[in-house]
């Protein structure tokens, strides 16, 4: 997969990040940038620190944890300290997206809240909320808006919250295990899913018309699964024990990876798939 280059600041630009818990380092200098259209996946095993890294990004870390470095946000600078409330242009979608909804709102309602916030009128914000579930690949639009998040699978509830994403405009998504729970159709579709959010138009100032109002959104997909990041991401950062030690564009990680980790990661998605059935040959 070809590597996007782009100009403009970028979407996301982590330096040295450090996570602690009681003096310890759990993550330890940790450097890495995403550029506007740009989707990296994030790779490790479990315990190498890939989802203590999120969180210290949405900052979501537990009270105990104390975070240190530099962070900024579509050129916009966050102190990594603050915690608790929802930072501007960078949104998250989890493993488990039944916790990111309200079971009792109908999700037509809850999609609908950011699109007002942004100065849409009721009805603009209605057409926008249709168009927004449709585009991430959810049949049966009008149906979507109507329903509640128990009547939905764990695909499509994946797929919504990245129209919320949408909707929010964030310069950002972070994706944490956004397929681990899910059947190969589902993982595709929300891949596909991931793939739209870096080519739409998101800005910070909700509906802005400046140049950054047309910047593509940048996606940092989490996850221990190789053959899910070579599907959808132009490079790859790989991490163990909570350091950073190999990064690369896709394609020459799988072709040619050079640390051990990396080589095992490469060694047992060919398993995976030297291990799926074939057709008979005549």
């Amino acid at each position: 997969m070809p590597i996007q280059r782009f100009s403009m600041r970028p979407a996301l630009l982590v330096q040295d990040l450090t996570v602690s818990l009681r003096g310890r380092a759990l993550i330890d200098g940790v450097s890495f940038a995403l550029d506007p259209g740009q989707r990296v996946a994030l790779l490790g095993a479990s315990g190498s620190g890939k989802s203590l890294t999120a969180a210290a990004l949405l900052g979501q870390l537990p009270a105990a944890m104390s975070a240190s470095g530099r962070l900024q946000i579509n050129g916009v600078d966050v102190r990594l300290s603050s915690r608790g409330t929802k930072r501007d242009g960078i949104a998250a979608i989890h493993q488990d997206p039944v916790s990111a909804l309200n079971p009792l709102v109908r999700l037509g309602k809850q999609l609908e809240i950011p699109l007002r916030h942004a100065g849409l009128s009721a009805s603009m914000a209605r057409q926008r909320a249709l168009e927004l579930i449709a585009s991430v690949g959810i049949a049966e639009a009008e149906r979507t808006m109507e329903s509640f998040s128990g009547e939905l699978s764990g695909g499509q509830l994946q797929r919504l919250c990245i129209a919320f994403a949408l909707a929010c405009r964030s310069a950002v998504l972070v994706a944490d295990e956004p397929t681990s729970a899910l059947d190969m159709v589902s993982q595709a579709k929300v891949l596909d899913a991931l793939s739209l959010y870096s080519t739409s138009a998101v800005s910070t100032s909700a509906y802005s018309t400046s140049a950054d109002s047309t910047a593509a959104g940048a996606v940092l997909v989490i996850t221990h699964d190789l053959a899910v990041a070579a599907a959808c991401c132009h490079r790859a950062l790989v991490l163990v024990s909570g350091r950073l030690v190999e990064e690369g564009p896709m394609e020459s990680l799988v072709e040619r990876a050079s640390h051990r980790y990396t080589q095992q990661l490469v060694e047992a998605a060919h398993i995976g798939f030297d291990s799926l059935p074939r057709e008979a040959t005549v």
